[in-house]
Parts: C-alpha cells; sequence; structure tokens
C-alpha cells in the first residue's frame, strides 16, 4: 500500500531526478555542444525539469548536436547532417511547446503564491487562467525566437507566424495538463495539493507528460500541413 511519505519520498526523488538531467543537459551544451537553434539550448534543460531520465536520453540519442569543428579541422571535409525522421521533428516541435508552457506555469504559480487570484468565487479558476495565459505567452515567445532567426521576419511578421503555428498546439498541451491536474485533485487525492507540496510538482511533472502525449498528434498535423517548420 502506498503511504503519504512513499509518495512524498517519490516526488522528492522525482524533482531531484528532473534538476540533475536538467543540469547534465545545461551543462552539455554550456561545453560547446550548441543547438543550431538558439532557443532549442533552452528547450531541453527545461524538459528535462519535468521529463527527467527520459528527456536525457532524447537529447543524447536525438537532439544533441556535436560540435562539428573538430572534426572539419581534422577531416578537411564537407560535413552534412542527415534530415531527422519525421517523428523526431513532431517530438522536438511538441517538447518546443511544452518548454515554453513550462516556463509559464512555473511563473505563474511563483506569482499566484504571493498573489492569489480567484474569479467568480474560486481560486482554482483563477489559478488556471493566469497559468493558461502565461503558458501561452511563453510557448508564443519560444516559437517566435524560432521562426524570426529562421525567416528572417520582422517582429509583427514572426509574432502573426509563432502564433499561427503554436495556438493550436500549446492548447492542445495545456488541455493535456489541466486534464490530468484535475484528475489528481478531483479524483485520485480528493482536494488541491498546496504548491508548497512536492507532491504538487511531482503532479506536475506527470501532467507535463501528458501534455506532451496531446500535443504531440497536433504537431504532426500542423507540421504535415506546413503550417508549422520542423525543428
Amino acid at each position: 500500500m502506498i503511504t503519504d511519505e512513499h509518495l512524498h519520498l517519490l516526488s522528492v526523488l522525482s524533482i531531484a531526478s528532473g534538476i540533475i538531467c536538467s543540469f547534465i543537459i545545461l551543462s552539455d551544451i554550456i561545453r560547446g555542444n550548441r543547438q543550431k537553434m538558439m532557443v532549442m539550448n533552452y528547450v531541453y534543460p527545461i524538459s528535462a525539469l519535468y521529463a527527467g531520465p527520459l528527456a536525457l536520453i532524447f537529447y543524447y540519442k536525438i537532439g544533441q548536436k556535436r560540435t562539428l569543428k573538430k572534426t572539419a579541422e581534422e577531416t578537411d571535409a564537407a560535413i552534412s547532417i542527415p534530415n531527422k525522421p519525421f517523428w523526431q521533428s513532431v517530438a522536438i516541435g511538441a517538447l518546443h511547446c511544452g518548454s515554453g508552457c513550462t516556463v509559464g506555469d512555473l511563473f505563474a504559480e511563483a506569482f499566484l503564491f504571493f498573489v492569489p487570484v480567484s474569479i467568480f468565487g474560486s481560486k482554482l479558476a483563477g489559478t488556471w487562467t493566469i497559468d493558461f495565459l502565461l503558458a501561452f505567452a511563453f510557448g508564443i515567445l519560444f516559437q517566435y525566437y524560432a521562426l524570426r532567426p529562421m525567416k528572417n521576419l520582422t517582429v509583427k511578421a514572426a509574432l502573426i507566424a509563432a502564433l499561427k503555428a503554436d495556438a493550436l498546439s500549446l492548447t492542445a498541451w495545456q488541455v493535456g495538463m489541466y486534464g490530468w491536474m484535475a484528475l489528481s485533485f478531483y479524483w485520485i487525492f480528493g482536494y488541491k495539493i498546496p504548491v508548497t507540496n512536492p507532491l504538487f510538482w511531482f503532479m506536475m511533472q506527470i501532467a507535463m507528460l501528458w501534455g506532451f502525449v496531446t500535443a504531440y498528434p497536433v504537431n504532426w498535423w500542423l507540421i504535415r500541413r506546413g503550417i508549422k517548420e520542423k525543428m
């Protein structure tokens, strides 16, 4: 039988694992293995905060871009990077979307801890509204910094393109995330877990994974239709 002590320990271990995996990826990037697309240098460490070892495996197997300078100097030969399989591009697009949501949710929860917001008398409704707005804003910002240098767009054009590319994806991610948090609050535990409890952040880690699951098919469709760029 799982006790509160077991859940607390599991929560602490999961959070610690996420932080450690994020630090490992960040250290590798700082050492020189930078991504071709600048914003992805932030996406992978952020993704590891909730996905932990899964993000670490994905980064080293698929996402890592080894520096090519040394190889070029040693071989003095042209270097080409093969195109990723489509499913990998979709996964990277979903992670990119989710990293913006993650940052937005972190900022929202920190803000709401000090400044609670209620809507129609419900603190939960106020919390989720602020969460969604900040997650959406940061998600669009992440897409903006991906598209503007990629296509050399003006600020206005890049913002419009970012909205077209990621509005649906961000919404799908939040649906998966809120769905799990609602289940955990109203069905699994029967109460709103305080943000100061490690269990809350463990549930948020799982919620983000569900966000990836619900955003993945949407990103598949967006990229296949040419609405969103491959990454």
